[in-house]
Parts: C-alpha cells; sequence; structure tokens
C-alpha cells in the first residue's frame, strides 16, 4: 500500500448527500476479487450516458453533466463530498474503485462507519471537517477553476489555496498505518521473522502440524 504523508492535488466536488455504495460502484461489478481495474466503472450509473447494466465498459458515452467528466476537475485525486458518504452495502469494492481512479483522499462531513474503515484498509484517507468548513470548500471549488487542497496527514491539517487551515481527528493506530504504507497483510509481515520462528518451534514438539506429516499413531 503507497504511504500517505502529505497531498496537494485538485479537488472534485460531489454535490450529493448520501452517495451510497451502489453508486459509487454498482452491484454488477462485484464479481472481481481484484483491488485493480474498477476505476473505469466508479459511479457508473451517474458518470455514462445510458450505462448498460450488464457492466460492459467499452464504448461508453461520458454524460457531461457529471462532475467527474468536467474538464477542470482531470485529475483530480482529492473528493469533496456531502454527508453520510459511502452509506448503503460494505462493499470493499468501493473504495478499490476510487483508489484505482485515483483517489486519495476524500473530505466530507461524515462518514458511513464500514466505509470509513474500508478507506484506511486500502490507503484513502477520509477527513472528517465541521459541515461549514466543507460548505466554505465547495464554494472555493466552484468559483477556483484547478483549485487544490493540501491534505497534511502528519500534522492532520486541510489547507486551502488563501492559507487558511482545518484542523482533522483521525485514530492514533490508523494514522501511523497510513504514514508507514501497512494494511493488514503488510502489518502481518512486519512479524514476518516472529511467525517464522514460531513455526519452527512448533515443528520441533509437534512435527504432525507440517503439512503432509501424518499424526502420531
Amino acid at each position: 500500500m503507497e504511504p500517505f504523508v502529505t497531498l496537494t492535488a485538485v479537488v472534485a466536488p460531489l454535490d450529493r448527500a448520501n452517495v451510497d455504495t451502489d453508486a459509487i460502484i454498482p452491484k454488477q461489478f462485484l464479481k472481481t476479487i481484484r483491488r485493480t481495474g474498477l476505476g473505469v466503472s466508479l459511479f457508473y450509473d451517474w458518470r455514462y450516458k445510458d450505462a448498460p447494466s450488464d457492466g460492459r465498459t467499452d464504448g461508453l458515452v461520458p454524460d457531461p453533466s457529471f462532475v467527474l467528466n468536467n474538464p477542470r476537475y482531470h485529475g483530480a485525486r482529492i473528493l469533496l463530498a456531502r454527508e453520510n458518504f459511502g452509506c448503503g452495502s460494505s462493499r470493499e469494492h468501493a473504495p478499490w474503485a476510487l483508489l484505482d481512479y485515483g483517489f486519495r483522499a476524500i473530505v466530507a462531513p461524515s462518514f458511513a462507519d464500514i466505509f470509513y474503515n474500508n478507506c484506511f484498509k486500502n490507503g484513502i484517507l477520509p477527513v472528517v471537517l465541521d459541515p461549514r468548513q466543507v460548505e466554505t470548500l465547495f464554494s472555493e471549488v466552484a468559483a477556483t477553476p484547478g483549485y487544490r487542497l493540501t491534505i497534511d496527514l502528519p500534522e492532520q491539517k486541510v489547507r486551502t489555496p488563501s492559507g487558511e487551515s482545518f484542523s482533522f481527528s483521525v485514530d492514533p493506530v490508523r494514522k501511523i498505518h497510513l504514514l508507514e504504507g501497512l494494511d493488514e497483510i503488510g502489518l502481518s509481515l512486519k512479524k514476518e521473522s516472529e511467525i517464522a520462528s514460531y513455526e519452527q518451534r512448533r515443528a520441533a514438539v509437534a512435527p504432525w502440524t507440517r503439512p503432509g506429516t501424518p499424526p502420531p499413531a
């Protein structure tokens, strides 16, 4: 997982409340267990005109009214959203699709709990700000083409182009995991030598626990 320290990037404003995970990545894309390749299907039903229900991704016509199809937001890596972002089902494919598209951070007044947790597990930083601060950001993004924010995880600050900053909270353990780029597998691998040592000791006292070794008669 790529570490998250400081990110300065274009902001894409998704001015809709209660965006659920089926809108983020519809059900027809949930068959895959790969974390890559879902970016093209992000916000599928909103992003494309007459999006087919079979999930086809070739020959699609972008809907120019949808924010991600607006050239001024191309290359955005920060998504600005409204309250209760990521509600609905618990599908982990939602952060997979956001990450594969290019988003590393989402700023909103609130998130659905499971989606919020899944973001950290997949290298996305969900930032909760006061609704008035979020409203300020929406106004500034609308007024300024190419608007960029800086999100500083070590300092837990969101900085605007004018120099104004907003503080946010983050669980200290999750903060360390993002800073070091560690998902749950990465955390386990940090203990690789200790795991190997245990396996050797275990094999010495109970060899039948090793694959292919018959139990004692």
